[in-house]
Parts: structure tokens; sequence; C-alpha cells
């Protein structure tokens, strides 16, 4: 009778274990969350515009790495295997000294593009304080690279510590986050837009911000760069 009455109290453990786990996933799937990165494998990742295994980012005490392999801004980018309309993005940051790297969205691929820049918005990762060159107030750490820059709300940890970043994009209304502030806003498509968009290098790159899905990019620049719990919800 003992021995069964302890079974029994296992048993309603285990039973209760598997429910909370199968609460908490019925809860994540309900509220939309997807995770982008297992911690582990490129899985749901590829080269830009290319085929086969991804030789210039690894995976480094479960971050998502970019070891710098490119000689320029072109070349070493990755993408997600699928495209994506409206959502919120999320994940975790950090650079080493001097280092620039972005994240981007609505990318397209194809043989007239040669990089992810020339057509997705951009969320600027960089070294804001020890960054080898000028940079300006477009080029700096949040902005959305080229169009509109960070407001005073912004604050970004030194480099080596881990920023948390968030975009959303909801039928043209864009918002960037940085370390819980709200550091950039703004209407896509809208005549503003356009004007920032034509008096800025976009105007080389006639298909830049214009497609409504597309891929999301982590761009090797040529230095290294760390991402960590990447996750987005579609909108």
């Amino acid at each position: 009778m003992k021995n069964q009455f302890k079974l029994s109290a296992v048993m309603l453990i285990v039973i209760a274990s598997l429910a909370f786990t199968v609460s908490k996933t019925n809860t994540a799937q309900k509220d939309g969350w997807v995770s982008l990165f297992d911690g582990k494998t490129l899985n749901g990742w590829h080269g830009y515009n290319k085929t086969g295994a991804v030789k210039n980012w690894e995976i480094e005490d479960g971050a998502l790495v970019c070891l710098g392999a490119a000689k320029d801004a072109a070349g070493g980018d990755i993408v997600t295997d699928k495209t994506y309309a409206n959502f919120e993005l999320t994940w975790e940051w950090k650079v080493d000294k001097g280092s620039n790297s972005g994240v981007m969205y609505h990318v397209l691929e194809g043989a007239k593009y040669h990089s992810p820049y020339e057509t997705g918005p951009e969320y600027q990762i960089i070294d804001d304080v020890t960054f080898p060159e000028h940079l300006e107030e477009w080029q700096k750490a949040g902005a959305d690279y080229g169009m509109h820059v960070a407001n005073d709300q912004k604050v970004l940890k030194p480099v080596g510590e881990w920023n948390t970043s968030k975009i959303i994009f909801n039928k043209g209304h864009v918002e960037h986050w940085l370390n819980g502030k709200k550091i950039v806003e703004f209407e896509a498509w809208t005549d503003d837009w356009n004007k920032k968009r034509e008096a800025a290098k976009w105007k080389d790159y006639p298909d830049y911000g214009k497609a409504k899905t597309g891929e999301i990019a982590l761009q090797d620049h040529g230095d290294k760069a760390y991402y960590k719990n990447i996750m987005i919800k579609e909108l």
C-alpha cells in the first residue's frame, strides 16, 4: 500500500509537469512568437543569394556569431528562409571594439541584387564610441540607416555588453527600440519618406524599401558581431 501511494504521488507529479509544459507551449503558440535561432544551428538561415553551407557565421556559447569574413558590405550576409510582411522582431546583440553590422528586413534575393541593403531597410548595429571612422547620426546604432536618426532616449551599452533591440513594422508604421526605449518612429512610403530616400544613397537603388514582404537579414560587414534570442511575431 505504501509503495502504491509513492507511485501514485510520482505519477501525479509527472502529469502535472507535462500539463505545465503543454500549457506553456500553447501559450507561446497563442502569443504568436517564433524563434528564428535555436541557439545551436543555422537552421532557418542561408547565405544571401547562395546555397550550401554557411562558413562565415558560427555558434559560440549559444550566440549566432558573425566572424567578419566578408571583405566589404556584401557577400557574407545571411537571411531567413522565410519571408515576413508585418511583424515584431526582437533580439539581443553585442559587437567587438570598432565593429559594424546590421539587421535588415523586407530583403529581396535575385540575380539583379548583390546585397541585402539594396532592398532592405536596416536597423544599424555598430560601435558608436570607438568606430575608427567619423559616423554621421544616421550611421549610428539603432538608426534607420541612411534615413532616420535615433532620438535622445537612446542608451547604448558599452562594447562587449548585450543590448536588446526591437523592430516593429506594421502596415508602414515603423518603430526601432533599444534597451527598452523607443528611439526611432516613422511611416514608410509617405511623401516625407520618399524625400528622405531620394536625398540619401538610396536614389541609386531603385528597389530600396519598396517591398512589402521579404526576408530578415543579418549583415557581415567584415567585423565580428554577436546575436541571440532572435524572436519574431507576425502581425
